[in-house]
């Protein structure tokens, strides 16, 4: 064999990858059973993934989960917030365990969901709702009007970023949500007297460095201390990814489908 064969044959065996290689993600089954949508609210928009039950009833109602997505996942490309979901939830058992309308907003790179620095370790509730979360909030309520929600059973959680969204909404909006999952963030402490009787399950890294542990535990403490039903779980030698524990835990989605107003 010559050595323009042996060249040729070696070309041959490389498995050549492009450049510019889209995320293994965008191939996933997240990224083709989500549809892609964008909600216009007068000259704002939104653009999120929106998952139905697999099979949907006539005359069934089922429960729907706002899953707010961490910093690194904004942009406009309505697939990066898609990098996180659970996926307990969207593989084949765990659509059929638990039915349901998951909505995933994405919020724009100059955007955050709640405009508070992550690395405080305490924070004061801006008085005015975000944009973003604005939107997601009137982006709910038209999906209740459209689709078959049971409103009754109005689930969040988030991530990091997406967990000080967690949050903020429970405190601005006490009465919508039957529980609430917030995964390494943080709150207001003082707005706690509100949130007494939504069952809240949250969930940090005992070494984050990005998010204070403590804003965890302060917010949970402070919750009980009104008299609320609270708990929170700490991963030892975690740092900030707890969500890999968290939504990799059956226990979570076991007691949130749980959970009616």
């Amino acid at each position: 064999m010559n050595i323009r064969l042996a060249f040729l044959f070696l070309l041959c065996a490389i498995e050549v990858k492009p450049i510019f290689a889209a995320p293994v993600f965008r191939d996933s089954i997240a990224n083709l059973i989500f549809e892609k949508h964008i909600f216009t609210s007068g000259k704002d928009t939104l653009r999120y993934r929106l998952l139905r039950p697999e099979k949907e009833v006539a005359d069934k109602k089922y429960p729907l989960l706002l899953f707010f997505h961490g910093a690194g996942e904004r942009g406009n490309d309505n697939e990066l917030n898609l990098v996180h979901v659970p996926e307990l939830l969207t593989d084949s058992a765990g659509r059929k365990k638990y039915p349901c309308f998951i909505v995933i907003p994405q919020c724009p790179l100059d955007k955050r969901w709640v405009e508070v620095n992550w690395g405080d370790e305490k924070e004061i509730m801006p008085k005015t709702i975000s944009i973003t979360e604005k939107l997601t909030m009137e982006l709910e309520d038209s999906l209740q009007k459209n689709l078959a929600v049971d409103s009754t059973r109005l689930y969040i959680t988030g991530l990091s970023m997406g967990g000080f969204a967690t949050w903020d909404l429970i405190s601005r909006y006490p009465e919508k949500f039957a529980a609430a999952a917030p995964v390494c963030g943080g709150g207001d402490e003082s707005q706690s007297e509100k949130l007494t009787h939504i069952p809240i399950w949250a969930f940090h890294g005992e070494l984050d460095k990005t998010v204070h542990t403590s804003r965890s535990i302060n917010m949970v403490n402070a919750v009980n201390k009104c008299g609320g039903n609270a708990k929170i779980t700490l991963y030892e030698n975690v740092q900030h990814n707890s969500w890999i524990n968290a939504y990799g835990d059956p226990e979570l989605f076991e007691w949130l489908f749980q959970q009616h107003k």
